[in-house]
This record gives C-alpha cells, structure tokens and sequence, in this order.
C-alpha cells in the first residue's frame, strides 16, 4: 500500500467521464429541482475534472447501532486519503456521507439524496442487514455500485444483484470458524438467542447447520428471540440458565450483544453456561463490556494484530491518523470496501459503475488479508476467519486470543449453497 504520491496536478491525464445515459438521468432528475439543480447535480457527477469519483458512505451515526457507524465511517475517510495521496491510481476520490440512522427507509432516502444532490456514482455503508438489504434494492435501482457493511448472507446470497459488492466477511464465512469448534470444544448442546431481524435469523440458520454436519449428537435445546434494540433480556437469561445447554450461540451485535453478556454476567451465567458470539470480539463489545468479556468466545474477522497483507501498514496510518486509536473491523470494512473498489475503477479506466460492475468480479488484488477478490459467482469477498476467545487484556479491555483460523477459500461455501449465482 502507497501512503504517498505524484501529486494531482502531475498525474497522468484520465478520461473517465459519465456515459450519456448518467448524464440524463442526472438531467432528468434535476427537471424537478430548476436550472441551478441541473447545473449542480452535473457539476458534481463529473467534478471539476474529469477524474474525479465521487463515493458515498452512508453510516449508521443515529439509532440501534450508532456506536459502530464512527469508525466505519472513519476507515472510509482514510481509504478516500490514501487513494487520493496514492500514484496507483489516476483520478480523485470525493467523499459524501449520510447517516442510515439505523432504519431501511431513512437510509434509501439519505443514499438518494446522496446520489441525485452529491451526485454520488458508489456507495458505501450500513451495519444492519436490514438496511443493507434495502440498499442493495436501491443500488440496483439506481445502476450504482454499493459496497454493504451488514454481515447477513442473503445480502450477497439470495438477495444478491450485479451491482452489489461487499467487503465486510459474511455470517456464513464466520460460521466455517465458529461452527465446529465450538460444538466439539464448547460442548454440543446449544441454546441460540438472536436478535430478531435478518442478521439473527443468518447467524441461526448458518452456525445451526454447520455445528449439524461437525456433530451428529448436536442437541438444540432452544432457540429464543428479541426485538431488535431490547434493553432487558432477564427472561431469556433465565431460560438458558434454567436449561441444561452447555453453550449460548448469541446472534446479536452493538448495544444488543452488549447489554445481553453484561446482563448474564451479572447474574452468573457465564460461569454456567459458554457464551459464543459471531460479534463478540469486536473492538466496541469488548471496550463496552470491560472484565465482563473475559471467558467468552467468538467469531474473528478482523482484529489489528494480524500478520497479513498489508494489514501492519493500515494499521500504522490508522493509529497516526486517529490519535493512536486501534482499527476495528468496521475501520477495516470502510477502508478495504473503498480501496478493493477503487481498483476495480482504476482497471476499468472509467468512474461510470457499470465499466467497474464488469470489471471487479473475480478480479485479484492485494489487500489487509493478503490477496483477495470478489467472487465472481456472487460478489463477496473471499476473506479468511478466526475463531477466538476473549482474555485478560493490558488494561481494562480483554484481549483476543486467536484459537483457530479457516482460509478465505475455504471460509465461503459455494453460491449454489447460499443462493446466488451472477456468473
């Protein structure tokens, strides 16, 4: 990774300017807004050059998951600097961003916002499924490229489309780490509780099915659910507890995941029953739940300590950028979702999304991970998982103890599998 370079001015000239078909439909939709609309909207879609892209990331800064969307917004901001600071590539980067608050309906309004007043030609973001599904609607609506931050499978499963390529590892690709060795080091039988919304319903169906074909005595002893945003999970607590499982699958993330393991650490499950989480060792759990996190167990799909690709020199330029602040992996997502797609535009030598749809699939590149591509077949990145559990850290904040590891090839399950099939 280049962390400096040519400057613009002596960059060599690129002519990646919008096809005609972008430009009415920038016409057409800056009719409504008079002449000053259509002469901003197009002013913008092309820059003041003709090398400029413009990218939207689009966060979750309000609502369920607010303390996620900072720092997958911060590494979306770092990618923008080092493309545009970076000789590898030809044109300037304009960052535009909007808040998802969390809810589908919010974030299409704000992404077409993003698109017809910024003029947005990609889009970045979200971190519930939910709302990335959405997005992925109005991508293929819009004929723009969306990079999702939700990790649910049908987002590039059966929900997948053309126009959709995500970064972020997927529920199945964290169930291939999870899975086996929880049901044969954990114990076999398993309580599920998830959130109730399409991540949950992911983590359910993918971990349940992989710890099946690990263990054929595998005994579900329940599965439970609460609403999205819930504050008090007593009720569910007991049940566990009251249950003979030997292990709490949680499918849950952010505040939910964090009041859940707070919740049964105060009253003892934890010393009953093994919590595992898909999330739980995510920087923002662990930092939140403090001691608490310590003797817990989950899936890994980043953490900063990782020895590959050019992770050491991200992580370096993030800590410089950000006050010594560590990346987590939602940094992680917003930098490589932007940087593996920016490559795709600069071997497109074109900002218009459908040269770069066409180009990105199966296209390998180097990456935080080493090399990597978007599968061809569905568009997901072929990342490689961890499975970890949470330990004493250097201060109040545990540390991940990284126990196993499943290569980004062997992590994806085939398309036909997860209900995608684009190539």
């Amino acid at each position: 990774m280049v962390m400096s370079g040519t400057p613009p001015s002596k960059r060599r000239d690129r002519s990646i300017a919008p096809t005609r078909r972008r430009l009415l439909k920038a016409v057409g939709t800056s009719a409504t807004l008079g002449a000053a609309g259509v002469a901003g909207c197009l002013g913008t879609i092309g820059g003041d050059a003709e090398n400029t892209v413009t990218y939207a990331t689009l966060n979750p800064m309000s609502g369920t998951y607010n303390s996620l969307g900072p720092t997958q917004r911060k590494g979306a901001e770092l990618a923008a600097k080092h493309i545009n600071e970076s000789d590898e590539f030809g044109f300037e980067l304009k960052l535009v961003k909007g808040d998802t608050e969390t809810d589908p309906t919010a974030a299409q309004q704000a992404a077409r916002r993003l698109v017809n007043k910024d003029g947005a030609q990609f889009l970045f973001g979200a971190i519930s499924s939910s709302v990335a599904l959405a997005l992925n609607e109005f991508a293929q609506d819009e004929e723009i490229i969306y990079n999702p931050g939700g990790a649910a499978v049908p987002i590039t499963g059966e929900a997948c489309n053309e126009w959709v390529f995500r970064a972020e590892t997927n529920t199945a690709q964290v169930a291939e780490a999870v899975s086996e060795y929880t049901v044969k080091n954990l114990g076999n039988r398993v309580w599920f509780h998830i959130s109730d919304y399409a991540y949950g319903e992911s983590v359910l169906k993918r971990v349940r099915s992989r710890m099946e074909a690990a263990d054929a005595n595998l005994e579900v002893v329940g599965v439970s659910r609460s609403q999205l945003g819930a504050s008090n999970y007593d009720s569910f607590i007991s049940g566990i507890g009251g249950s003979d499982a030997q292990v709490a699958v949680l499918g849950m993330t952010g505040s939910d995941l964090i009041n859940f393991v707070g919740q049964a650490a105060s009253q003892g499950l934890k010393d009953r029953v093994n919590l595992m989480s898909p999330t739980m060792t995510f920087a923002v759990v662990r930092g939140a739940l403090g001691k608490a996190a310590v003797g817990t167990y989950g899936g890994v799909r980043y953490v900063p300590q990782l020895e590959t690709g050019d992770n050491r020199a991200f992580v370096e330029a993030y800590r410089e950028e950000y006050d010594g602040e560590d990346p987590d992996n939602f940094a992680r997502v917003g930098y490589e979702s932007l940087r593996m797609t920016a490559r795709g535009i600069e071997a497109a030598e074109s900002n218009e999304p459908a040269a770069v749809k066409d180009q990105l699939p199966g296209m390998e590149m180097d990456t935080i991970f080493g090399r990597n591509q978007f599968r061809a077949c569905d568009h997901q990145a072929m990342n490689p998982t961890w499975m970890g559990e949470l330990v004493e850290g250097s201060g109040e904040t545990a540390g991940v103890k990284l126990l196993s590891k499943v290569e980004g090839k062997d992590a994806l399950p085939p398309c036909e599998q997860l209900g995608c099939s684009l190539g």
